[in-house]
């Protein structure tokens, strides 16, 4: 299965025309194929892009038309999608028995166990637990039990696809995957990570500055694994521009690069984009007990969940119309609804009078026959447009009231642009599941972590707590707020605060990270300028990478 960001196992979505391009294909298979006698399984061949070009490989090889039968062999699950392959491979003389109609679990369960590979290449689908078909996850979850691993209902099918091919090569094998770049960053993918860093000794990992897959905005990376390597053992990571980049890229060249060191740890990823000597700075900065986390100082959770924000989502003029305004509830629901680091009245009034949709309807917690008639008629619209049928509705006591509705003390951004914020929230506003809730937990000023978390070292690790998708955007959980190093600047701080949040509604930053540098990192904690222009240059090359990524 040769797609990504797929869905549903119908032809028609699982397809989607998301093929892995022959530039990925004849790269994948020139780095892992060098001998003429290997053995190559393709787990998720699709219609056979793959399989070509590994037929294609053997071909430079030398190997004659006649001797390709048995150097290959291809599993594909979409019957369809096999005859193509077949068809294929039957055009260089194999036979059909190169191409397995099956699902990948169920050839395993009947594969020979003493059977190995030397070469594994491919491009596993991309299916979410709830889409994975029953059957092929109860075999595919049993095996990885197996082999000591512990999926979970946020495991994405392309893992058991990766970790239970990696366990079919032989001593001295070769895996080659198209996998999503979710595996350097997302939780579920901890213990792949793990299990990769442990079980072979040299991973070299090729990103892209461009999107391969523009339609569908998912990063991908290839994953090239070795087994059985006796010198420069670890990681690397190669970043080219464009998939014609990599047609040109010397495989020679990138076996002799520097590897830097490979933890066998749950930690993402992210941070082998750096250099080893900014790796190993991260890590002992991290360990500093005058470093603390962020989820020290506030608890941060996830803002209130509407069900149908067409409908409870409204403006000003609709709320006076209606005549309703008095049973709403202020939110915020976008990053760019906060200018500052405090959030004033002045603010959410300057967004109401922008025809932002700020208020909440928020109508009495009773039934339907004791609410005002206001409420009633504005109810009886969104019941005429359906809106009560929805699942976050329906599953309501009363489907127009919206649960989980407080006034936080501040908010944090979910989705971020150039930079991470704690805003103050000095309203009496909410907001929706777009904006973190913050709770402050500590005796610490709230205005002072707020300002203190505009520094180069928390704007440094916030870009390898995150997450990026591919889309330019740093995503945050809420448990990922609370991971980021916050050092807090004392209460005799001589800085002023409404000068910094006039300057970040300037859009200066970099103006404020030297002032709070200055006053919290140099001063204070006694980092070095060197030091501090390290953390700064981190975030610079992390952020401009992430961005450049649109």
């Amino acid at each position: 299965m040769e797609t990504l960001a797929l869905e549903k196992l119908d032809s028609k979505k699982l397809r989607g025309g998301y093929y892995t391009p022959q530039e990925i294909t004849k790269f994948i298979c020139r780095w892992s194929i060098d001998k003429p006698t290997q053995n190559i399984l393709e787990p998720s061949c699709g219609d056979g892009n793959f399989i070509e070009a590994v037929i294609e490989r053997f071909l430079e090889l030398g190997v004659p038309k006649n001797q390709l039968f048995g150097l290959v062999q291809g599993v594909e699950l979409m019957p369809q999608e096999a005859q193509k392959a077949k068809n294929r491979a039957e055009a260089f003389g194999l036979n059909s028995n190169t191409i397995i109609n099956s699902d990948f679990f169920t050839f395993l369960n009947e594969l020979d166990k003493n059977r190995k590979f030397d070469v594994v290449v491919g491009n596993p689908p991309f299916i979410r637990y709830q889409n994975f078909p029953e059957e092929h996850r109860l075999k595919a979850f049993e095996m990885m039990n197996k082999i000591g691993l512990k999926p979970n209902k946020l495991t994405n099918i392309w893992v058991p696809f990766l970790v239970l091919s990696s366990n079919l090569l032989n001593e001295n094998g070769k895996l080659g995957m198209v996998i999503p770049a979710e595996l350097f960053q997302v939780k579920y993918a901890s213990e792949t990570r793990i299990f990769l860093s442990k079980f072979f000794p040299r991973i070299t990992i090729i990103t892209f500055k461009k999107l391969v897959f523009k339609e569908i905005q998912q990063e991908v990376v290839l994953l090239l694994c070795e087994k059985n390597i006796t010198d420069n053992k670890g990681i690397r990571v190669v970043e080219v521009n464009t998939l014609e980049e990599l047609k040109n890229l010397d495989i020679n060249a990138i076996q002799k690069e520097d590897v830097k060191v490979l933890e066998h740890n749950s930690e993402k990823w992210t941070k082998y984009f750096l250099e080893e000597k900014e790796i190993q700075y991260l890590r002992k900065v991290k360990a500093d007990p005058r470093i603390r986390l962020a989820g020290e100082f506030m608890i941060t959770n996830v803002g209130l969940v509407t069900g149908i924000n067409e409908f409870f989502m409204i403006n000003e003029k609709t709320a006076k119309e209606w005549n309703i305004k008095e049973y709403t509830k202020k939110v915020v629901s976008r990053s760019n609804h906060f200018k500052g680091i405090f959030f004033n009245e002045s603010d959410f009034i300057d967004n109401a009078e922008a025809d932002i949709e700020g208020y909440l309807f928020f109508p009495p917690d009773v039934d339907f026959n004791e609410l005002p008639e206001v409420c009633k008629n504005y109810i009886r619209f969104g019941e005429s447009k359906g809106f009560h049928q929805g699942y976050k509705c329906r599953i309501r006591k009363r489907w127009y009231i919206t649960p989980s509705i407080y006034t936080p003390d501040g908010f944090a951004l979910r989705q971020v642009g150039d930079y991470p914020k704690i805003i103050i929230n000095k309203t009496e506003a909410s907001s929706t599941d777009t904006i973190h809730r913050v709770r402050f937990r500590t005796d610490i000023s709230p205005d002072i972590i707020a300002v203190s978390f505009l520094n180069s070292l928390s704007f440094a690790f916030s870009e390898i707590t995150g997450r990026s998708y591919g889309g330019g955007v740093l995503t945050f959980e809420p448990t990922e707020i609370g991971e980021i190093p916050l050092p807090v600047l004392s209460e005799n701080s001589n800085i002023d605060f409404d000068k910094i949040d006039k300057l970040i509604r300037e859009r200066r930053i970099e103006e404020v990270l030297d002032i709070v540098d200055a006053e919290l990192l140099i001063k204070q904690l006694k980092f070095s300028k060197t030091q501090v222009k390290m953390f700064r240059n981190i975030w610079l090359k992390m952020s401009n990478r992430r961005q450049n990524r649109k």
